[in-house]
């Protein structure tokens, strides 16, 4: 495990002791940290964002359940892997669960074996969600470093246009295009064409096929 990363949580909600005492003993043999709560709301108030792990959550509990708990993080924003547990292995619930974003759904009594390897495949779901966030943010960070007409321009670069088809489109000079080019690939942080489009192209396919250069900048200055 990257030893500058801080190391992963998981989080068990379960309003049974019992139950988060067990789960505590089995989650610790992985070697991460672990922390339990009775019900979703001391969950929710706890909580930091910044912090890598997953959510081992019970379905039916008292005050807010499993399903609402879900709904309730998806309306923050809240993108940690979610491993549902119930006793109530019924298909209305496991469908409603994983349409909220459960990663898995589990029916008590459940295997150790499969619980640890969800939670396995759980930490490194999150580790890459949060990898590619990184990607995302640095890449939508330099694209705000651009003008209009560069960010027009480099659109037009990563459909594949040379800068001569620029220039007839734009109706600009090609001088002027690959003055702007120079300066797309300083802020972009790019040594070639080529590593400028990857750059983008790859952001566009971890931004789930949202394109990165969809934001509403309209150009307004023409050089």
């Amino acid at each position: 495990m990257n030893t500058s990363s801080p190391q992963p949580t998981v989080y068990i909600v379960d309003d049974d002791q019992a139950t988060r005492k067990s789960l505590r003993w089995l989650v610790e043999t992985l070697g991460v940290q672990v922390q339990t709560f009775h019900c979703a709301v001391s969950f929710l108030d706890a909580y930091d964002a910044a912090q890598p792990g997953c959510l081992v959550l019970d379905m039916m509990m008292p005050g807010m359940n499993g399903l609402e708990l879900q709904r309730e993080l998806l309306d923050r924003g809240i993108e940690i892997p979610v491993i549902v547990l119930t006793g109530y292995g019924d298909v209305p619930t496991a469908v409603r669960a994983l349409k909220n974003g459960a990663v898995e759904f589990l029916e008590k009594p459940f295997n150790d074996d499969v619980l640890l390897e969800q939670i396995r495949l759980a930490l490194m779901l999150d580790g890459r969600r949060r990898r590619e966030r990184d990607v995302l943010d640095l890449v939508h960070e330099r694209i705000a470093r651009l003008t209009p007409r560069e960010y027009e321009i480099l659109a037009l670069v990563v459909d594949g246009l040379s800068s001569k088809e620029i220039a007839g489109r734009l109706t600009v000079s090609f001088k002027t295009v690959e003055a702007h080019r120079a300066k797309i690939m300083r802020k972009m942080e790019a040594e070639s064409v080529a590593q400028l489009v990857r750059i983008v192209v790859s952001a566009n396919s971890l931004a789930d096929q949202r394109e990165v250069l969809t934001a509403d900048r309209s150009p307004t200055s023409r050089a």
